[in-house]
């Protein structure tokens, strides 16, 4: 394998970890990355896709104590614990059906870098717009979430389908819409990225299993991102609450806005 394409997947990895669970929207960078660095990984684009399951375990691995609490409590019948699950799987749904049904146009007409730059400098705008008319939190923990809260959230995770506008920045902003306060609606967004990015990965690795069998280089490619993607993310989730606690979500609104505009100008200019 060329060292040069292991070390784009590599850098891509940690991009992915970098960006995973901020609102400046993960799909968005690598997709500008890889026409930046001219980077061809497995068809099907399964790379991207799998590559953020790595960033999705290093969520599980620290909150591993709240994951199993929670699956110990719906197995003995914690009230608490089984509506918190039944919240998670209620705000993966919409993402979970209208991915299915749309995924071919998604992957096929969306997924372009014209695309993602108009929708980070839209996004940017939103999060300004969101953080200034969000009313006051009335829900400030997980386990206050009721059902139609999390069902709007999840909702919301629907538009993050367009590339650019940021799986984590869709669902964050909504629940600041609904009445959730910064760092809880940050720790919903990870735990609804669990089932929402595990899905996507197993349909993905299914609908490009024989491609995949047969690119020996294509998986050590995967393996690469992936643990890239999964070490830097355990650093970016470890700190993010605090860092949005004390400086809310102004300065990714601020980063995706400029980052779109040079996208935009690079890309008129042909330059990626």
């Amino acid at each position: 394998m060329d060292v040069i394409i292991a070390l784009k997947a590599l850098l891509l990895g940690v991009v992915e970890g970098l960006t995973e669970f901020i609102p400046v929207s993960s799909t968005g960078h690598l997709i500008l990355m890889e026409e930046a660095l001219g980077f061809e990984g497995p068809k099907g684009k399964v790379f991207e896709i799998v590559i953020q399951l790595g960033a999705i375990l290093a969520v599980c691995w620290l909150y591993r104590v709240k994951i199993w609490q929670t699956v110990a409590g719906v197995l003995s019948g914690d009230s608490v614990a089984r509506q918190f699950a039944a919240n998670v799987v209620i705000g993966f749904l919409p993402a979970a059906v209208i991915g299915a049904l749309a995924h071919g146009v998604i992957k096929s007409v969306l997924f372009n870098p014209w695309v993602v730059a108009v929708a980070l400098v839209v996004g940017g705008f939103a999060i300004l717009l969101i953080e200034r008319v969000a009313p006051r939190p009335s829900i400030k923990a997980v386990d206050s979430l009721d059902w139609k809260t999390a069902l709007g959230i999840g909702f919301c995770q629907t538009v993050a389908m367009i590339p650019g506008v940021s799986r984590s920045g869709a669902t964050i902003m909504g629940a600041r819409l609904l009445g959730v306060d910064r760092p809880t609606s940050a720790e919903f967004s990870f735990f609804l990225a669990i089932p929402t990015m595990l899905g996507a990965t197993v349909y993905d690795v299914y609908k490009n299993w024989s491609t995949l069998g047969a690119d020996s280089d294509g998986i050590v490619l995967i393996a690469l991102g992936f643990g890239a993607a999964f070490v830097v993310a355990m650093i970016v989730v470890s700190r993010l609450i605090t860092f949005i606690s004390r400086y809310g979500f102004t300065p990714f609104a601020w980063y995706r806005i400029a980052l779109g505009i040079v996208a935009l100008a690079l890309l008129g200019l042909h330059a990626i």
